[in-house]
């Protein structure tokens, strides 16, 4: 009977040991992977498609939807004329409208001193508005004083 039990005890540190590393991965991985809160509206299914654009392409988000953004917009210093039908905080920036990932990444790398990034009206060819068209659009950067600099071109 000891025996048996020995070897169940055994297996169970065994199998403990061998996930350890792995649990080591994972956390290591979240820690690096950048947190975002979108804000959308309610019912607009671009938005749903821009965070999906977010998530293939590293970062971890959550979304709640409201009828108006004007008063998220307001607290986070987005130039009203710049307002769309999604805004997003990550790791102390503002980010409006359809963003590519890949700029976010470079501002996170950056850590320009900028309130965040906007794509004014809604592109069509942004991620989250993808489809057989595409229309030339700029990424800009824009701080609390209201001014306003071309981050990215995307022709």
């Amino acid at each position: 009977m000891q025996k048996k039990s020995f070897m169940v005890a055994r297996r169970r540190v065994l199998t403990i040991l061998a996930a350890a590393p792995l649990g080591l991965i994972s956390l290591n991985a979240s820690a690096t992977t950048p947190a975002v809160s979108a804000f959308k509206l309610t019912d607009c299914g671009c938005c749903d498609l821009w965070v999906e654009h977010l998530r293939k392409n590293g970062f971890s988000v959550s979304v709640r939807a409201y009828p108006d953004l004007t008063p998220v917009r307001e607290k986070y210093g987005i130039p009203k004329k710049f307002g769309t039908c999604h805004t997003a905080l990550v790791e102390g920036y503002a980010i409006e409208g359809h963003v590519p990932a890949a700029d976010i990444h470079r501002l996170l790398k950056s850590k320009l001193k900028v309130a965040g990034l906007v794509v004014p009206g809604m592109p069509a060819g942004s991620p989250g508005m993808e489809g057989p068209r595409s229309d030339p659009y700029d990424v800009l950067s824009f701080d609390r004083t209201g001014a306003v600099q071309v981050f990215a071109r995307y022709r």
